[in-house]
């Protein structure tokens, strides 16, 4: 079982196209894990993209895109374990409440990276008007 196990979601009112054209964007994907080298492993058209992790964590990473009532939910999932610095690929063990302190930071950075995009797209929407198409 990884160290790290995060897993956090989001719903956008937008179109599950558009939020997929985001998520594909090297920028994004750079943005939300800045410090992870993402090599694609699964390509899963609409639903998303998972890829394999190395950096100063090891392990896999997920976004899966689920349509839902008007707009979408994205899942996001960090499954890794820290690596030894300046080993990339070599997991090390760190105690459980450093462990817990990584998943805490990783999930609050990961919603504001969300949060932004999901501002991006639905921009000019108001409460309770129909998803951005």
């Amino acid at each position: 079982m990884p160290q790290v196990d995060l897993v956090e979601e989001t719903f956008i009112a937008a179109a599950p196209a558009l939020v997929e054209a985001r998520i594909r964007r090297p920028e994004f994907q750079a943005e939300l894990w800045p410090d992870l080298r993402l090599t694609v492993q699964a390509d899963r058209g609409r639903e998303g993209l998972r890829w394999t992790a190395q950096g100063a964590l090891v392990g896999s990473t997920e976004i899966w895109l689920q349509a839902y009532r008007d707009g979408v939910l994205v899942h996001t999932y960090l499954r890794c374990d820290p690596t030894r610095r300046g080993a990339p690929t070599e997991p090390v063990q760190v105690s459980p409440r450093a462990a817990v302190r990584e998943l805490h930071r990783r999930a609050k950075y990961a919603k504001r990276v969300l949060w932004r995009l999901k501002d991006s797209v639905e921009a000019g929407r108001g409460p309770g008007e129909p998803a951005v198409a």
